[in-house]
C-alpha cells in the first residue's frame, strides 16, 4: 500500500510540475481576519456576533498534517488530540467531560450542518488543508447556528478567484513515514465555479499500533442560473483506516510513551471509516433587500472498529435541510437587518457488537466472534431561528435573537426482541433560547460588545441509556446562560490589534458520564458548573524595513471553571475546579518575512496542569511545545510559482500529554490510563507547486 501511495504522490507531482495559485489569489488568502465586529454590522448573516476567523496566515504556521494546532491559537478553544483520528474540541471548558470525541457544539461545512443527531462532531473526517478559513463562535450567542453551550465552528472550503484557472499540488514528507499529497484543480469563469481536490495521507505514527492512512476527494461546484440565482453542489468523501494505540497509565507514559496500551496492541485494534457528505444548495435574491440560502444534504458513515472488549460494526444515514432568509426594512429612517430560518437533521444509527476473540487468534489480532448486541436509533433535531439587528444610534447597535430546538431519540433493541422494555423513545420538550448582543463603536477600528444568551446541550447516546440498555426517562438536557463583554481595539496606525473578552457561563443539569465497565458509561445530571474566564489576543506588525517585517502574536486564556454543586453518591465535589480543563493556556510566536519570499514562523504552546479526577487528587503536568518553520516562495515566471518549506516540531523534545482522559478506572489490577502521549521531536518538509492559466 505504501508503494501505491508513493506512486499517487509522484504522479500528481508529474502532472503539476508547474503548480500553485495565481499571485492575486495568494494576496487574498494570506489575509487574516481576527474579530469581526464592524464589518458584521451590515452582515445579515451573523449580525454583530463577535467571532474569530483564522485563515491561511495562521494555517501557514504549521504542518499540513497539524491543522488542529492552528485552531488552538484561538483563545478559549482547546483541541485535545490523542491521534490524527482522535480529537476532542472544548470551548470555554464545555465538552471537557466528554471522554471520546466532540460534542456540545455545532460543526458546519460550507454552511451545511455536519454534527450528527446525538450532537457528536468529527472534525477529523475532513482534510483541513482544503479549508480557506475556520470560524469559531464561542458560546451559545449565535442563534442561527444551534445555540449549543460550546458554540459553533464553521469550516469554509477554498474558492477560486473570479476569472482564474489553476492547478496546485502540495507534497509533504516527514517523520514516522509521513507522506501527504494534496492536489487542487480550480476554475472560475463566467457562470461556473469549480473546485476539485484530492488528498492522500499515510503515516506509521510515533507510537506502536499507530498507523494512519486516508484518501479523500472534495468537489465544490457553483453555477449561476441568472443574475439572481446560484446553485451549488458539494461532495466530500473520506476513506481512512487508523490503528488505535489508546491511552497509557502514568508509569508507561513516563517510561515509554511510544508503546500502545497492552490490550489494544494485542488486539491490533483499529477503526475503518468511510464518510460521505453530499449537499445541494440554492441561493436566490428576491430583491436587493431580501435573499434566501437553502440546502439539502445527505451524510453516510460506515464505521468498523475491533476493540479489545468487543467489535463494533456501525453505519449511519443522515439527511436534512437548512434554509435562511435575510433581509432589510426601513423603520423611522433606520435600516434594520433581519434573518430567519430553520434547520432539520435526521439520522438513523445502526450498530452491532461482536465478541473479539483476539486472545484465541495466535497473535494475529482481532477475530470476530458471536454477536451480542444489535441496535437501531432514530434521532431528530430541529432548530428554528432568527435575529433582528437594530441600529439604536450611529455608534450603538443591538441584536435580538431567538432559537427554538426540538430533539427526539427513538431507540430499538433488535437483539433482545422478546423484551419490550429494551426499546424506548425520548422526546425532549421544545426549548427556547434567546440572545441579546450589543455593539458600540468607540471610533474607527475600536469597539466594545456585550452578550447575554441561553444555550443547551443534548445528552449523548451513551448518556441517554441506563445500564440495562434502555433510555433513561430522567436524563435532562444541560442548559446554561452566558454573559460576556469584550472589545476589539487597533492602535499605532492599525499595526497593533488587541482583542479582550471576559465571560461567565452558568450551567445546570450537568451531564456526567459514569463508567460502570471497561466499555460502558451511563449518564446522569449531577449538578451545576460555573465557567468564567478571560481571553486576550494581540498581534503587532513591525516593519523593520521596506523588505523585512515581523509579526509577533500571542493568545492567552485564563480559565476559572468550577463545580458549583456536584454530589456523586457519597462524594461532594462542590467548589472543585472543573475536571479536564487547564487553568491557563498561552500560544505565542512570530512570523517574519523578507522580500515577501523568505519566511520564518515560530510558535510556542503552553498548557497548564489539568485536573484529571473530580476530587482533584491527580493533575497532568504543565508543558510547553516549541515549533518552527522556514520557507521560500517565489514566482518562476508569469504563470508558475513555488513554495518550499521545512519544519521542526517539539524542538525541545518534551514528553507531554497531547490529550487526557478524566476519572478513568483501572480494571484487573491495571493502572488507570489517563494519558495520550504527544509526538517527540519530529520534522517535515513540503513542496508546493502551482500553474495558473
Amino acid at each position: 500500500m505504501r508503494t501505491t501511495g508513493i506512486c499517487i504522490v509522484f504522479s500528481f507531482l508529474a502532472l503539476c510540475l508547474h503548480a500553485q495559485d495565481p499571485s492575486k489569489n495568494d494576496s487574498i488568502t494570506q489575509l487574516e481576519e481576527i474579530i469581526l465586529l464592524d464589518t458584521l454590522l451590515s452582515n445579515t448573516d451573523k449580525g454583530i456576533i463577535p467571532t474569530k476567523i483564522i485563515g491561511q496566515k495562521v494555517f501557514h504556521n504549521y504542518s499540513p498534517v497539524d491543522m488542529v494546532s492552528a485552531i488552538n491559537q484561538v483563545s478559549g478553544v482547546y483541541i485535545l488530540s490523542g491521534a490524527l483520528n482522535t480529537n476532542r474540541i472544548t470551548i470555554r471548558g464545555v465538552g471537557a467531560r466528554t471522554l471520546y470525541g466532540t460534542d456540545k457544539l455545532r460543526l458546519y461545512y460550507n454552511n451545511i450542518p455536519i454534527t450528527n443527531g446525538s450532537g457528536f462532531s468529527t472534525i477529523e473526517a475532513y482534510d483541513l488543508e482544503n479549508l480557506s478559513s475556520v470560524e469559531v463562535i464561542k458560546g451559545p450567542k449565535a442563534t442561527g447556528y444551534g445555540t449549543n453551550l460550546g458554540g459553533a465552528i464553521l469550516l469554509n472550503s477554498k474558492q477560486p478567484m473570479a476569472g482564474s484557472t489553476y492547478f496546485r499540488n502540495n507534497f509533504t514528507f516527514g517523520s514516522y513515514g509521513l507522506l501527504k499529497n494534496n492536489f487542487v484543480f480550480s476554475h472560475n469563469e463566467d457562470k461556473l465555479s469549480l473546485n476539485l481536490q484530492h488528498g492522500y495521507l499515510e503515516q506509521d505514527g510515533y507510537r506502536e499500533n499507530n498507523a494512519f492512512k486516508r484518501n479523500g476527494i472534495l468537489l465544490d461546484v457553483n453555477y449561476s442560473l441568472g443574475p439572481k440565482t446560484n446553485i451549488g453542489l458539494l461532495v466530500n468523501h473520506i476513506d481512512y483506516i487508523a490503528q488505535i494505540a489508546s491511552s497509557l497509565g502514568e508509569t508507561d507514559f513516563k517510561e515509554d510513551p511510544k508503546q500502545a496500551a497492552f490490550t489494544w496492541k494485542s488486539a491490533k485494534g483499529y477503526e475503518d471509516n468511510n464518510y460521505s457528505l453530499t449537499g445541494l444548495s440554492l441561493r436566490h435574491s428576491f430583491s436587493e433587500t431580501f435573499k434566501n440560502q437553502s440546502s439539502i444534504f445527505y451524510t453516510y458513515l460506515d464505521h468498523y472498529e475491533p476493540r479489545p472488549f468487543g467489535i463494533l460494526d456501525e453505519y449511519t444515514h443522515g439527511f436534512g435541510f437548512r434554509t435562511k432568509f435575510m433581509g432589510q426594512f426601513i423603520l423611522n429612517r433606520s435600516s434594520l437587518d433581519y434573518n430567519f430560518g430553520a434547520e432539520l437533521y435526521k439520522d438513523e444509527y445502526n450498530w452491532d457488537e461482536f465478541e473479539n476473540l483476539y486472545r484465541e487468534n495466535n497473535g494475529e489480532g482481532s477475530l470476530e466472534g458471536d454477536q451480542f448486541a444489535k441496535n437501531k436509533e432514530f434521532r431528530r433535531q430541529f432548530n428554528a431561528f432568527g435575529h433582528l439587528l437594530i441600529p439604536i444610534t450611529d455608534a450603538l447597535s443591538a441584536q435580538l435573537g431567538l432559537n427554538i430546538n426540538k430533539t427526539l431519540y427513538d431507540f430499538r433493541d433488535l437483539f433482545n426482541t422478546g423484551d419490550a422494555n429494551k426499546s424506548a423513545e425520548r422526546n425532549f420538550d421544545a426549548i427556547l433560547l434567546p440572545s441579546l448582543n450589543l455593539n458600540y463603536n468607540l471610533s474607527k477600528g475600536r469597539s466594545i460588545f456585550a452578550n447575554i444568551s441561553r444555550g443547551f446541550s443534548n445528552p449523548t447516546l451513551e448518556e441517554t441509556l441506563t445500564p440495562d440498555g434502555v433510555i433513561n426517562p430522567d436524563i435532562a438536557q444541560e442548559t446554561g446562560v452566558n454573559y460576556e463583554i469584550g472589545s476589539s481595539l487597533f492602535f499605532l496606525d492599525n499595526k497593533l490589534h488587541l482583542n479582550l473578552a471576559l465571560y461567565r457561563m452558568d450551567i445546570k443539569n450537568l451531564l456526567v458520564a459514569q463508567r460502570v465497565a471497561e466499555d460502558q458509561y451511563i449518564g446522569k445530571n449531577a449538578g451545576k458548573t460555573k465557567h468564567q474566564g478571560l481571553e486576550l489576543e494581540a498581534e503587532y506588525r513591525w516593519d523593520i524595513s521596506p523588505s523585512v517585517n515581523i509579526t509577533p502574536f500571542l493568545s492567552y486564556t485564563f480559565n476559572d471553571h468550577s463545580f458549583v454543586t456536584f454530589v456523586d453518591q457519597e462524594n461532594n465535589y462542590s467548589g472543585n475546579p472543573l475536571t479536564g480543563v487547564p487553568k491557563q493556556r498561552l500560544n505565542s510566536g512570530f512570523q517574519a518575512h523578507v522580500n515577501n519570499q523568505f519566511y520564518w514562523n515560530t510558535t510556542h504552546q503552553f498548557v497548564g496542569e489539568i485536573p484529571l479526577t473530580d476530587a482533584n487528587s491527580l493533575y497532568s503536568d504543565a508543558f510547553g511545545v516549541l515549533n518552527s518553520k522556514v520557507g521560500y516562495k517565489n514566482k518562476l515566471g508569469k504563470n508558475i510559482s513555488l513554495d518550499v518549506a521545512f519544519g521542526l516540531n517539539n524542538i525541545l523534545n518534551t514528553n507531554y500529554a497531547q490529550s487526557v482522559l478524566i476519572n478513568t478506572t483501572g480494571f484487573g489490577g491495571s493502572e488507570p490510563r489517563y494519558y495520550y502521549p504527544g509526538n517527540n521531536r519530529n520534522y517535515y518538509g513540503s513542496l508546493r507547486l502551482g500553474y495558473s492559466l
